[in-house]
């Protein structure tokens, strides 16, 4: 009974946020500031879920073949390669780490 309690206020919470978010005057959005902080919130919080992703292992940082992987994915990335082999590179490089590492 209280999942679907927490399913239904969560619900409720989201359906709220997205009516504040309508509900904002089109002057305000045509900020400068607005519009940079709108573009860049979902970089950042972006980047924030690669790193927690990457670095943690529960409540404990690590250092582990998902590193190596980031790092040839930034190097892929800094050569300017499409997101497709940005990927493959990143997967191919975690997973050759892991089956060397064990």
């Amino acid at each position: 009974m209280m999942v679907w309690v927490a399913i239904v206020v969560t619900a409720a919470g989201c359906y709220a946020v997205k009516l504040l978010g309508l509900s904002v005057p089109a002057a305000v959005l045509e900020r400068p500031l607005v519009r940079r902080l709108a573009a860049l919130v979902p970089i950042a919080a972006l980047a924030a879920l690669i790193a927690l992703q990457t670095f943690a292992d529960g409540r404990t940082l690590v250092v582990d073949a998902r590193a190596a992987g980031l790092a040839a994915a930034a190097v892929a990335l800094l050569l300017r390669a499409p997101f497709l082999v940005v990927v493959a590179v990143a997967v191919v490089v975690t997973a050759a780490v892991r089956a060397l590492t064990g």
